[in-house]
């Protein structure tokens, strides 16, 4: 039985709902949602200049690099500046970060710049990328959120500079001919670091779990 009023009240509530929902709309175009998704779409070209086998193609992997890492400043800069901090941002921003990462990393395995024992320094990269995203998967269930330390955003910094001296690779050693060995050193601190910030993360989020479960 449907009191008289019922309706109304209903379809002001999904009014209410579609009110809230508008501005979150607008943000889709913002100018930092647009410089992620920018980021995004730089992967596969990144990664078609590093197989593409050439020294210029090289240099242009690494311009390609450069200006999608600053994006990685710049989107959350001015989101948090001109109040445009977005769901959608917030979600796609670290999958934006991993992706280019990741892709970088791999294409640079395929290319035999990382070789040898240096894979192992890629592996751990990769596998705590992979962990963390499904421990934060996890406790975004049980409504917990685990803030990005200070050592993990020079985690960041450190594996970024690592990639950008591997994507220059043989083509810097022309001119430098330690440039390939500074990236591979760089890339085992950041493997370092990585593990030591993995480890923080599990810590954390294991004594949520633990909490679950008593």
């Amino acid at each position: 039985m449907q009191y008289e009023g019922e309706g109304s009240r209903t379809d002001m509530s999904e009014l209410r709902t579609f009110d809230a929902r508008r501005p979150q709309r607008k943000l889709l175009l913002s100018l930092p949602n647009i410089l992620t998704y920018g980021r995004i779409l730089a992967v596969p070209l990144v990664v078609f200049c590093v197989v593409g086998g050439k020294d210029t193609w090289r240099w242009i992997a690494l311009a390609l690099f450069i200006v999608a890492s600053i994006t990685d400043y710049l989107d959350g800069y001015l989101a948090r500046i001109w109040k445009q901090q977005s769901s959608l941002g917030r979600m796609l921003d670290p999958i934006a970060d991993k992706l280019l990462v990741s892709a970088c990393l791999l294409a640079l395995v395929f290319e035999r710049t990382i070789d040898g024992l240096s894979l192992w320094a890629a592996l751990i990269i990769l596998s705590r990328e992979i962990l963390v995203s499904g421990l934060r998967e996890y406790l975004a269930e049980l409504r917990v959120s685990v803030p990005v330390s200070r050592l993990a955003k020079w985690k960041t910094a450190l594996q970024m500079v690592a990639i950008g001296f591997l994507l220059a690779g043989p083509a810097g050693d022309v001119h430098f001919a330690y440039t390939t060995l500074i990236g591979l050193i760089l890339l085992w601190a950041s493997a370092i670091v990585t593990l030591y910030t993995g480890y923080d993360y599990f810590r954390a989020g294991l004594s949520h779990i633990l909490e679950e479960e008593s």
